[in-house]
């Protein structure tokens, strides 16, 4: 606790240094390009633009959820973003994303195409124009969408807060460990609790709540993010696991956490995906990473 404890914050800050430890080149305090670069555009006309973080991984889910019920309108383009290059300060990804975090999509199906982004504004968008994953009762959505809104206020306390401080920091600094990890175990209580009433966190049914908390509670529960499943005693919540478990089977969601993946383990890894063949073919790059 010494180190932290001494240190005096200035009257006025300066970027002087680089700070995030292993993601430190992804943090600035400007926003805007840094440098020009057009995305690719392939040939269907919805185009993401992404990397399988947490995020990335719910609106991959949510196209192969979607091409799972037969909507072939929902056939897309992947193209991937590696953020630890500084692919997300391209001109033509902050035309998309003003804020340069992934995911980020352009529907070009529209006149002109319509720009998405935000995880979260992801799926609802995509869910009203499929009409699926979102109850068309006022209650129904309703309560999907507080869940929703539930989770994309809540995970940066999981993920630049508890994750950051306990897995990527590059010292271990006590109080902030202790504070994020209380909150972690709190959010994974008011999910717990809520599964025990029901199968899926809205409800009866499978929806975007679920498509948007799994790739960040679930995941963690499953030890798939952080590898702190043990520190956080991940066992204790029985009915998070359990819907974890039941999620993780789905064939959309397997596939949904491959795309844009370029890290891990060469087979769990689809770099680019631009047809439902490409998870049996494998891309080139996939094949080069596996060498």
């Amino acid at each position: 606790m010494s180190q932290e404890s001494e240190y005096v914050p200035p009257k006025v800050w300066k970027w002087e240094k680089e700070s995030g430890g292993q993601f430190a080149s992804i943090n600035r305090p400007i926003a805007g390009p840094t440098h020009d670069k057009a995305l690719p555009v392939g040939k269907h006309p919805f185009q993401l633009y992404s990397l399988a973080t947490p995020n990335g991984v719910k609106a991959t889910v949510m196209f192969e959820e979607l091409l799972a019920l037969g909507h072939k309108d929902a056939e897309y383009d992947a193209w991937p973003i590696r953020i630890g290059d500084g692919e997300q300060f391209g001109s033509g990804f902050v035309e998309v994303n003003p804020n340069s975090k992934i995911p980020a999509l352009m529907d070009h199906s529209t006149t002109p195409p319509t720009r998405v982004f935000e995880s979260g504004s992801i799926l609802l968008y995509l869910a009203e124009k499929f009409g699926e994953f979102l109850p068309s009762d006022p209650a129904g959505r309703t309560e999907t969408l507080n869940w929703l809104f539930w989770q994309m206020g809540s995970a940066p306390y999981l993920g630049g807060g508890f994750g950051h401080f306990y897995a990527y920091a590059p010292i271990k600094i006590e109080y902030a460990i202790d504070r994020f990890t209380m909150e972690a175990k709190r959010q994974l209580d008011v999910l717990d609790r809520r599964l025990a009433q029901t199968r899926y966190v809205a409800g009866d049914d499978y929806t975007i709540a679920d498509i948007a908390i799994w790739p960040w509670y679930g995941q963690l529960v499953l030890d798939s993010v952080y590898e702190a499943a043990e520190f956080l005693q991940a066992q204790e919540y029985e009915h998070v696991q359990r819907w974890a478990r039941e999620i993780d089977t789905r064939l959309a969601v397997q596939r949904g956490r491959m795309v844009n993946r370029t890290f891990g383990e060469p087979e769990e890894q689809l770099h680019e995906r631009h047809d439902a063949s490409d998870f049996e073919t494998r891309t080139q790059d996939k094949l080069e990473a596996s060498k």
